[in-house]
């Protein structure tokens, strides 16, 4: 039982680590900024999230695919294929559980105030070092809200998984791919104890959240704001 609860956690880090860099520098370019097609691309960026999976999956065995585009120049030039292994699932988590980072550091980067962040510039702070030590810090709740958020999305992904990785024992097979074919062999007794697992790991990493934040909550009321760095270079 050890093997799916272990593989998962894998792809759910490795997923969410993924999708933190990516959706984070991504939402911080568009959070403030306007420009014709914007609402078209996040209608794109956050589509994974009401898609239904076997869509996704679909849509990544034709990218990661032997004939796909990049599943072809992996093939070709570094004799790599991704559908059918572990990395396939991390790619399926990762489109997955996108929105949900996306959506939250979008949500944290425009609650910031711009004014801070303008009076560092005009101190004389380059724009890497507005972003690191006024933006980061005034916005990180959010985003971890959306890191909980998206690896609790990842831990339980299936349908794209299931597509692009298959289920294979001790190679792709995630604690929802074990969970389905235990049912489907009758092993009922693996079945729930995995849903136990799965069920737990979600709610802990939920509550933690709920909590840590609530305890953010308090202490802001009580007049002790979100701490930034010097605004001074």
């Amino acid at each position: 039982m050890s093997g799916p609860i272990v593989l998962s956690l894998k792809v759910a880090l490795i997923a969410v680590a993924i999708d933190a860099v990516l959706a984070t520098l991504l939402a911080r370019l568009l959070a403030r900024r306007e420009f014709p097609g914007k609402n078209l691309l996040e209608s794109f960026i956050i589509l994974p999230m009401v898609l239904p999976p076997t869509v996704l999956g679909f849509g990544l065995l034709i990218v990661l695919g032997k004939r796909g585009l990049l599943g072809r120049f992996l093939l070709e030039n570094f004799d790599l294929q991704i559908v059918f292994t572990w990395w396939a699932a991390i790619f399926a988590a990762a489109v997955v559980s996108f929105p949900l980072m996306y959506q939250s550091a979008k949500a944290a980067f425009a609650s910031v105030d711009m004014s801070l962040e303008q009076a560092a510039r005009t101190l004389g702070s380059s724009e890497s070092r507005v972003f690191l030590r006024i933006t980061l810090p005034l916005a990180y709740p959010g985003l971890i809200a959306g890191l909980v958020l998206a690896f609790a999305r990842a831990l339980g992904e299936f349908g794209a998984t299931l597509m692009v990785a298959g289920n294979i024992p001790g190679k792709t097979q995630t604690i929802p791919l074990a969970i389905y074919f235990a049912v489907e062999t009758g092993d009922n007794t693996l079945a729930r104890n995995l849903v136990l697992v799965i069920t737990g790991m979600s709610v802990t990493a939920l509550f933690w959240l709920n909590l840590w934040l609530r305890k953010k909550t308090r202490v802001w009321q009580k007049g002790d704001t979100p701490r930034a760095e010097r605004l001074h270079p």
